[in-house]
């Protein structure tokens, strides 16, 4: 009876360690389940927010996707989409700053490159300066180089032209640009779905990527008497460097457009972009983009 019972409690011990290991491999297998499930869909302070998967287009977020908002210098996307489509377009040709555009900045109460009147400015350096501190001094100085007419009215008037005619060739019915950086004339409106279309279309430029995912840069530019000076510009993005794999894309923000943000970031090999208008702070902005960032990463 004693070697019965204790071949009993031999077959129960194996029968307790399989149980065990069988256990085991089935927590392991639900924590791996666990880990690839799609987060919870997140709340976020923006009113209108989009998401896309920018390889297949499909949508992963939307709140008041197609809802019209202003933009404030999300805008100058297409700012610099307008200028790098430009034909034969030579980003090392110079721009002599003019007193206009900083009479603007001074007018407006404007967000600016602190371009220097009489200094000469690659195109490049201004997109630098457009995408970076959001200048609207680079911003008005890349319109007049690349509008058409015979006075700035008109060659502004016919930039912001080119701009509409941008958005029309993407399909977009919701959005309408009146000024060059998004400080509106009363009818500068876009939508999260609009504004992530327009930056997942400039994001196949080469010029706008490296531009736009820059945390800060350094630019030597000519003085009027034929010197130079270093122009330093910060990113705006506080997303770059504290989001892993984050590559832009451009802030946004104004009394009627609140705090804006459209995003970019890519994770193995996965890229999510998308939109946030009308958010209540900058923090706010920020913290609903990486919301929206690792939703359309999990799912």
């Amino acid at each position: 009876m004693k070697i019965g019972i204790k071949g009993i409690h031999r077959v129960s011990a194996t029968a307790t360690v399989a149980l065990t290991a069988g256990a085991v491999i089935a927590g392991s297998a639900f924590a791996s389940t666990a880990q690839a499930a799609t987060l919870p869909v997140p709340t976020i302070a923006a009113k209108g927010g989009y998401v896309m998967n920018n390889g297949t287009a499909s949508t992963l977020y939307s709140k008041a996707a197609d809802t019209r908002r202003a933009t404030g210098s999300t805008t100058k996307i297409m700012t610099a989409k307008v200028v790098l489509a430009q034909t034969n377009l030579n980003l090392d040709s110079k721009v002599t700053i003019q007193k206009a555009y900083s009479d603007y900045i001074v007018a407006k109460g404007a967000s600016s490159a602190r371009l220097i009147v009489g200094d000469k400015v690659t195109v490049r350096q201004l997109l630098y300066g457009l995408m970076l501190p959001s200048g609207c001094d680079a911003a008005y100085a890349l319109a007049d180089k690349f509008g058409t007419g015979t006075t700035r009215a008109a060659r502004v008037t016919s930039f912001i032209g080119k701009m509409n005619a941008s958005a029309k060739s993407l399909g977009l019915t919701n959005t309408h640009f009146d000024s060059f950086d998004g400080i509106s004339n009363g009818s500068n409106y876009s939508t999260p779905r609009d504004l992530t279309k327009i930056a997942s279309s400039a994001m196949k430029n080469s010029t706008f990527r490296s531009v736009v995912k820059t945390k800060s840069t350094t630019q030597k530019v000519t003085t009027s008497n034929g010197g130079y000076r270093y122009m330093s510009w910060t990113n705006t993005n506080k997303l770059l460097g504290s989001y892993t794999g984050a590559i832009g894309v451009k802030t946004g923000s104004g009394p009627t457009a609140g705090y804006c943000l459209v995003f970019a970031a890519t994770r193995d090999g996965k890229t999510v972009i998308g939109t946030v208008l009308a958010s209540t702070s900058e923090t706010t902005r920020t913290a609903d983009a990486k919301k929206l960032m690792d939703y359309g990463f999990s799912k």
